[in-house]
């Protein structure tokens, strides 16, 4: 938005500059022009005026003249007479007395203007005026020579002289330093104009940045509202709309973090309430169980605390996915592979009492630290890892692969070899409540995906299910990353959570 403003303004100033810029340069050019063919065209009328007089002074004079404006002005100057001799044996002959400029001033008395170009102009300025040589009328004998007439007031009038064409003169002015005077116009002007418009795009970097500072608060609540941090709200500064928006926000933001802390401290009340029951209910089968000797009755109890088992298990995925879908923390950059070592640590004992090998590989030593809120990853392994392990075989194999998956993405694949799922289950596992079949004659709570998917995407990953290479389930977390963290968090060490 703020390069949007900046070319509006950048181009609003540049239109102004051409409204009035250009205009006034053109006009200065029809002027420089307009002048200068003046001053051509007064001087050839002059030469041709002294030519016109006939006698020696003015000769003279014209040689004088026209040697002084060669030398002083990039002119030249051509005279011919109208027989297509030279006027003036002094003066250079034209190199065509007989062109078409030189015919219109000899025969029907015209004056020429050549620029040599239809657009500004040429190399050089030709103008080419007619001579006219005066006569007096001639005179009869023996009367008055003059042919008076009576005006109104008593006055009298002689005859005007009667006039011929006696030659023509030629005017060439070079256009070298009209040219140069016509690119100091158009350059100074166009140089004034890239000062103006790098100054106007100066000062409207200034003012957009001053304009969207409302709109880049905004943007920056709703960014760290949307990693889950509730207490982010926004200045209220700028424009009235924007006012208007930034109190509307904040209220929206106030009224939804009374929301998620109502909702968390349902969660933390149900968790206690229906834990609590729960276990006293699975001692007190416990107790029953070992003061019972009738296998019939201890059969009973054994099926029920199974039952109580799955059902503790069921409420804790419950709790869990509650929390997953509250989203009321933020997601913080963590150390990956630190992080699987600590939980593989966790997971191996129980993967040694089935004789099942869990392997890290990847070459993803140097990765930098994954996105994730926290204790999200550590349940989503636990998860994952759980599940592996329901579905492996004895003396089977669990491997866990860290790598990069992109300029600012990595990867976390577990696969086992069991006996992997059809593409129909696939797309159902990550449904709650869907539970496959495992190997260990345990049967889930069919939540521990839908958690795993909930918390991934809540960090801004995605999760997908695949065939492993050889057989069995590969379970693709692909996680985001950061350049450089603000801080690591180091893995807290823990009890396996329950898996689906």
């Amino acid at each position: 938005m703020i390069r949007r403003l900046i070319v509006s303004y950048v181009a609003l100033v540049a239109v102004a500059l051409a409204a009035f810029t250009v205009p006034v340069a053109f006009t200065l050019t029809a002027q420089l022009r307009g002048d200068t063919e003046e001053s051509v065209r007064r001087e050839a009328t002059t030469m041709a005026l002294l030519l016109g007089d006939g006698d020696a002074p003015a000769r003279q004079a014209l040689a004088r003249m026209a040697g002084a404006y060669a030398g002083e002005t990039p002119g030249t100057v051509e005279v011919v007479a109208a027989d297509g001799r030279s006027a003036m044996p002094p003066l250079p002959l034209p190199a065509h007395p007989d062109d078409a400029a030189f015919g219109a001033a000899l025969e029907r008395g015209r004056t020429t203007v050549d620029w040599g170009s239809p657009l500004v102009w040429g190399p050089e300025l030709v103008v080419t005026v007619p001579v006219h040589a005066r006569s007096e009328p001639p005179e009869e004998d023996g009367e008055d020579r003059e042919d008076e007439t009576g005006a109104e007031d008593g006055t009298v009038a002689r005859s005007a002289p009667a006039e011929r064409i006696v030659g023509a003169v030629r005017v060439r002015y070079a256009t070298a330093d009209l040219s140069d005077r016509l690119w100091r116009i158009w350059g100074f002007r166009a140089i004034l104009a890239v000062g103006v418009l790098a100054v106007a795009a100066g000062l409207g970097a200034i003012v957009a940045r001053l304009l969207t500072k409302p709109l880049r608060q905004l943007n920056d609540m709703a960014s760290r509202f949307g990693d889950g941090d509730l207490t982010a709200r926004s200045p209220v500064t700028g424009p009235q709309e924007t006012q208007t928006l930034a109190r509307t926000l904040n209220q929206g933001a106030e009224r939804l973090d009374t929301l998620v802390a109502s909702q968390r401290i349902f969660v933390a009340d149900a968790s206690h309430q229906l834990r609590t029951p729960l276990t006293a209910l699975r001692l007190s089968l416990d107790n029953i169980a070992d003061g019972v000797d009738d296998e019939f009755v201890r059969e009973d109890v054994e099926q029920a605390t199974a039952e109580v088992v799955r059902m503790s298990r069921l409420v804790s995925g419950l709790l869990v996915l509650a929390r997953a879908e509250a989203k009321v923390s933020a997601p913080e950059p963590l150390a990956l592979r630190e992080l699987v070592e600590e939980r593989l640590k966790v997971w191996r004992p129980a993967a040694d009492e089935r004789g099942v090998t869990i392997v890290l590989t990847g070459d993803a030593e140097d990765l930098p630290p994954v996105l994730a809120g926290p204790g999200n990853l550590d349940q989503v392994l636990d998860n994952v890892l759980s599940n592996a392990l329901e579905v492996s075989p004895d003396r089977g194999t669990i491997t866990v692969r860290v790598e990069t998956g992109g300029p600012e993405e990595a990867v976390l694949e577990v696969l086992d070899q069991g006996p992997g799922m059809s593409a129909a289950e696939q797309a159902r596992a990550f449904d709650r409540f869907w539970r496959g079949q495992g190997l260990t004659g345990r049967s889930g709570s069919g939540l521990g995906l839908a958690i795993v998917r909930q918390l991934v995407t809540d960090d801004g990953g995605a999760v997908a299910l695949r065939d492993a290479p050889g057989g069995g389930l590969c379970v693709r977390i692909a996680l985001r990353t950061v350049a450089e963290g603000p801080r690591w968090i180091s893995p807290r060490p823990g009890a396996p959570r329950s898996g689906g």
